[in-house]
């Protein structure tokens, strides 16, 4: 049997081929903070919000005791919990030409977070949104308690991606239906003008119902990476729709690939990185 010998040229051409692909798999800016620079704002805009609702929270205690309590005032930013309001809002604004009077915080950072969508993708989900940053941190929880988190089978997974969107869809049915009119009138209505505090009590007066349903989704977070966000979130469908028409794309190197599928297993998306050109 003959065999063939590999000339030195060879076995130096094939060792630096190696090398270089090992090189590549190293991060190419060791001093890249990007990751610890998100978990800090993050934990700023959680802190943020926990802050906003704690003065919410302190605002209406004033009322509800007749005067007989410090006031606080009430902070704008707790218009960013009333999403519905804030679409309604917008789309008042465009038919009439007219700022809205009621929750008006609510369609300027509907805005704000819409053209965030627009220029850097889905940054407002994964930078800013106090939900979102909760529910990393239970799936990563859940990793800590079992070693892995759990991924549903492609053939359920996609179709319960849709419900995020069947939800968006109802929402905008309902605003889009309505007339300026119609509009006007339920904002300044009794219940329009305290969406804010319907909501508060919603938390405070939750029945046996509302708590099952909370501890399944929390439950379901902890196992199955972001859980809420993946499946059912209304507000993050909206922006992934808007995100499509983003400049900012994810891109794979192609030169520093070394096809491992690395990515692939910690893009939190479970997109197809390995697959991007």
């Amino acid at each position: 049997m003959l065999t063939q010998t590999a000339s030195p040229s060879d076995v130096t051409a094939q060792e630096g081929a190696r090398a270089k692909r090992k090189k590549a798999f190293v991060r190419r800016l060791p001093g890249d903070r990007s990751q610890q620079i998100r978990r800090t704002v993050q934990l700023i805009f959680l802190m943020l919000n926990a802050w906003i609702g704690i003065q919410f929270v302190l605002w209406v205690r004033y009322f509800e005791n007749r005067g007989n309590f410090r006031y606080f005032e009430r902070p704008a930013g707790v218009d960013g919990w009333l999403p519905i309001a804030g679409l309604m809002n917008l789309r008042y604004f465009f038919v009439t030409h007219h700022f809205p009077a009621i929750h008006p915080s609510a369609m300027v950072l509907v805005l704000v977070f819409l053209l965030s969508s627009l220029l850097i993708k889905k940054s407002f989900c994964s930078w800013l949104c106090p939900i979102g940053t909760v529910s990393e941190y239970l799936w990563k929880l859940g990793r800590k308690l079992t070693g892995r988190s759990f991924n549903l089978p492609l053939w359920l997974d996609l179709p319960l991606r849709g419900l995020k969107y069947i939800l968006l869809a109802f929402f905008l049915f309902v605003v889009f239906k309505m007339t300026a009119q119609d509009l006007g009138d339920f904002l300044a209505s009794p219940f329009g003008i305290v969406a804010d505090v319907k909501m508060l009590d919603f938390f405070r007066t939750i029945g046996i119902f509302g708590i099952v349903v909370m501890a399944t989704l929390i439950a379901l977070s902890v196992f199955i990476q972001n859980f809420w966000c993946r499946f059912l979130c209304p507000y993050g469908a909206l922006m992934g729709i808007v995100s499509i028409f983003s400049p900012a794309k994810i891109r794979r190197d192609a030169e520093a690939c070394i096809d491992c599928g690395k990515c692939n297993k910690a893009c939190p998306s479970h997109l197809a990185v390995d697959m991007l050109v």
